[in-house]
């Protein structure tokens, strides 16, 4: 933490403004993070939050994946102040704009030409559901067929198209009426180690009788994030790749949250050395938290017609200018990717090392770069309680998974060593503390019979 802001993290502002009685007022009952994290924030720095009363929290939630490179980074806070200072345009539709013009040369030069890749680009509306409703549409148009295949654990955003394609039960009944055009198929591991359930999707697509509607696109996440932190290997991802080529479909890979360097590389994909036809991407992309999104797509693909798919709020300008300070800063040369693999290493072993010294709780770990979940498959109830006594001690952490059963790393890819160490030790305390409390409560209702927690 800099001099500047540790001054200011001293200096307490508590007042009545701290309760978060008028959220719980006024805000609508469908608000979610609030209630695992009810605290009134007001600074962000790096991978510290600090509250309206100067407390401080370590971040292992990084806005859900919208800040891989932690909370008002430097590097893109002063070029967005600049900007702002010089009247820059910051509404711009899809007007030409000198921030757009830099954003895009940038992106060429250090992410699509650097790894051979030729997609055009198109601006969405700000969100990630927004990029995937587009990639959906331009599936259907391009191949004038209208299912599409998903797989079990997706997510894939709320609106209506990208919910149907999305497999938690809990957004789903939120639409309100049935979804329809996707299938969904078996995930890569859904159906045990020994089944390669590409084989299935295979056997479906070969039969005339399968019942499967030729899809127009498979739509993937490399690593599902919201489900649970499940990787496909690379093997699988390759499989299906060959497979949709073969059949003429689309493969529309959503790195939402597992690109932007989240799994090692920018792109999800990348170590797995297959080309989706479409890719998504938002959250970390505007690199600073302001609403940002773009569909890549083949240029073979691109028989939109002017305004065919549109939005009043595809044009964030202040987004261009992060976005590009991010590319010049991070991206022009592999010494963040090296980062980011040294950090994975340290994760991946000290979360080994965790589910190594609780035996009873049968802990499993998964994940790849920084991007991770530990998994508890005997007891899903432990993880809300974990990122409760968490929050406690300062770090905010989330869960995920269909029970949410998933403990889920999802650390700043700037953060420091040290910092990634002393959340990781927080991380033990934690669940050393709700296992004591466990194991109290079922000796407590089992008297005289001895517990194994």
């Amino acid at each position: 933490m800099n001099k500047e802001f540790a001054s200011m993290s001293k200096k307490s502002t508590a007042t009545n403004d701290a309760s978060i009685a008028i959220f719980e007022r006024l805000e609508s009952e469908v608000r979610g993070y609030i209630r695992s994290f009810p605290i009134l924030f007001d600074r962000g720095l790096g991978t510290t939050l600090i509250d309206a009363d100067g407390r401080e929290y370590l971040d292992f939630f990084a806005g859900a994946g919208a800040l891989n490179y932690g909370h008002n980074n430097p590097a893109f806070k002063q070029p967005l102040l600049d900007y702002i200072e010089r009247y820059g345009i910051v509404h711009g539709l899809d007007l030409a704009t000198c921030a757009k013009k830099a954003f895009i040369e940038a992106f060429e030069r250090y992410i699509l030409k650097s790894r051979g890749l030729t997609y055009k680009l198109q601006f969405t509306g700000p969100t990630g559901a927004n990029a995937v409703e587009a990639a959906l549409k331009l599936a259907r148009l391009m191949t004038g067929r209208s299912n599409i295949v998903s797989f079990t654990n997706s997510f894939h955003g709320v609106s209506v198209g990208s919910l149907a394609a999305t497999g938690n039960k809990k957004y789903r009944t939120a639409a309100g009426f049935p979804l329809a055009h996707v299938t969904s198929l078996p995930y890569d591991g859904y159906l045990g180690p020994s089944l390669d359930t590409i084989d299935y999707f295979e056997k479906l697509l070969n039969d005339p009788s399968s019942g499967l509607d030729k899809p127009a696109a498979v739509i993937l996440e490399a690593v599902q994030g919201e489900g649970g932190i499940n990787p496909a290997s690379f093997q699988w991802l390759q499989r299906l790749r060959d497979l949709t080529a073969r059949h003429g479909i689309l493969m529309i890979l959503d790195d939402i949250q597992a690109g932007i360097g989240r799994t090692g590389k920018f792109f999800s994909f990348e170590a797995a050395e297959i080309v989706p036809d479409i890719v998504t991407l938002s959250k970390s992309l505007s690199a600073i938290g302001t609403p940002m999104s773009l569909v890549l797509l083949k240029p073979e693909l691109d028989v939109w017609s002017p305004s065919a798919h549109s939005g009043t709020f595809r044009g964030n300008n202040l987004a261009f200018v992060t976005a590009r300070a991010a590319l010049e800063t991070y991206w022009a040369d592999s010494k963040f990717e090296d980062e980011i693999a040294r950090k994975s290493a340290i994760l991946a072993e000290e979360l080994k090392s965790i589910a190594k010294d609780f035996p009873s709780l049968g802990l499993t770990v998964r994940g790849r770069g920084l991007m991770y979940g530990l998994v508890f498959q005997k007891h899903h109830s432990l993880p809300v309680q974990i990122s409760r006594e968490a929050l406690r001690r300062g770090l905010l952490i989330e869960t995920c998974g269909g029970h949410n059963e998933v403990l889920r790393f999802l650390v700043a890819l700037t953060i420091a060593e040290a910092d990634l160490r002393r959340g990781l030790s927080i991380v033990r305390d934690s669940i050393g503390a709700v296992q004591d409390t466990m194991a109290k409560s079922l000796a407590e209702a089992t008297p005289g019979i001895e517990v194994d927690t």
